[in-house]
């Protein structure tokens, strides 16, 4: 039944049926292989349940809060001012991508929204000042992906209410391995510009006048993340809230910037409708999926399989990365999330795993899903960006980074406390 179930779901996507329709379909073509049960009678009551859940209010506001940093220039000016900071090392601008993504992922919320954002602004300086065009927008690829992990992350509200696992301790959880990645990330630039100094570009010049006269450039996303976050754990307000007060904080700070008008909030509300229309249609589609598969009794058997391996909990863990990974390769990332936790996470809890850790690790494998061929979205996305040359210049860039990531994920193994000490501070 598995087999047949993956064999379907990869016919679909091979013939480049949109993400929802094939889980939907998936589903529907389940429910009359194996179910005597017509169970497309309860997609209504799903439907509705599913869509009016009050969590997921925080995905329009998380995408609305980085269109209007976006529109409004805001991204362009922390750019900038990052480029002051960290432009001196090896690598140049290429820190200045990571560290960008690092710091508009801590307000955006979405992966592709930070890859877009960032690399809309730092393309045009590839030939001006000489750099590797590969590494370069490989740095932008995969510093894009932080956004999954990097709190407040759309995805892990989405696990969290798929798993029943809690936000807030999620939240706690990524804050350090999302800058720990982040600064891997810069680490493997310093390392090959180290190997191949003419790929590092033409350095970049700034005083410290210069960095003291960035920082206020800088303060905009870092309050952003202090309205959001800190609103959550000071107890004022719920994820939810929180993404509301981020929308309204950015607002203010856009009309502060003079960049607040009706276009801009026009332009950024068109694009939050298309993106969170996107989002909701995958998610009830997986939704009735996971309903199918759980009534069909493929949840029961995948958990009666995995255990009847006779393996240790390290080895079966290590075994589901390895097919998560190469999964993640032929599935786009949102619908991988949607369909694999509600099937795999019971049985991380079975073996003896926290499942605020094994959320944190699903959201390094997503990461590293976004980047490897041939459906890593954020290679699309950066190559949209860069509208010429081949899609391939991007992957080639982008396979350092994925092996940062496969470090990563040793870390989390061999050091579960990354991600699990700072929950424990407060829950």
């Amino acid at each position: 039944m598995l087999a047949k179930t993956l064999l379907i779901l990869l016919g679909l996507i091979a013939l480049a049926v949109p993400v929802a329709a094939a889980l939907g379909w998936l589903g529907i073509t389940l429910q009359y292989l194996e179910s005597p049960m017509p169970l497309h009678r309860a997609l209504g009551d799903m439907v509705w349940q599913t869509g009016t859940d009050f969590l997921l209010v925080a995905i329009p506001m998380f995408v609305l809060l980085g269109e209007i940093l976006l529109r409004s220039g805001i991204a362009a000016k922390m750019y900038a001012g990052i480029v002051t900071w960290l432009g001196w090392l090896p690598g140049g601008l290429m820190h200045a991508n990571t560290g960008s993504c690092a710091l508009f992922a801590a307000t955006s919320g979405s992966s592709v929204a930070t890859a877009a954002t960032i690399g809309t602004v730092a393309i045009p300086e590839i030939e001006k000042r000489g750099y590797n065009e590969r590494i370069f927008l490989g740095t932008i690829a995969a510093g894009g992906t932080l956004g999954i992990l990097i709190p407040p992350s759309i995805n892990l509200i989405l696990f969290g209410l798929l798993t029943d696992t809690s936000v807030p301790e999620l939240y706690l959880a990524g804050f350090i391995p999302g800058f720990l990645l982040a600064a891997l990330f810069m680490v493997t630039v310093i390392l090959l510009c180290i190997a191949k100094p003419a790929w590092g570009g033409e350095p970049v010049v700034a005083t410290w006048d210069d960095r003291i006269d960035a920082l206020p450039s800088l303060l905009p996303p870092i309050g952003i993340f202090l309205v959001v976050v800190g609103s959550i754990y000071a107890g004022v307000a719920t994820p939810t809230e929180a993404a509301a007060l981020g929308v309204v904080a950015a607002l203010g700070l856009s009309w502060a910037n003079g960049s607040l008008s009706l276009d801009m909030i026009r332009v950024a509300v068109e694009g939050t409708m298309r993106t969170t229309s996107m989002i909701l249609l995958i998610i009830l589609a997986a939704v009735f999926l996971n309903f199918v598969l759980s009534v069909i009794g493929l949840t029961q058997a995948l958990a009666d399989f995995v255990t009847g391996l006779g393996l240790s909990p390290m080895q079966t863990m290590l075994m589901l990365i390895g097919v998560l990974i190469v999964v993640g390769c032929f599935m786009e990332t949102l619908s991988m999330l949607l369909t694999v936790a509600p099937l795999i996470t019971p049985i991380v809890i079975t073996l003896g795993f926290d499942p605020v850790w094994f959320g944190i690790l699903l959201m390094v494998l997503l990461e590293t899903a976004l980047i490897t061929p041939p459906i890593g979205i954020n290679l699309y996305v950066v190559q949209g960006v860069r509208e010429r040359g081949e899609l391939t210049d991007v992957m080639i860039g982008a396979a350092p980074f994925v092996l940062t990531m496969f470090a990563m994920i040793a870390v989390l193994l061999m050091f579960p406390d990354v991600a699990l000490w700072l929950p424990s501070l407060f829950y």
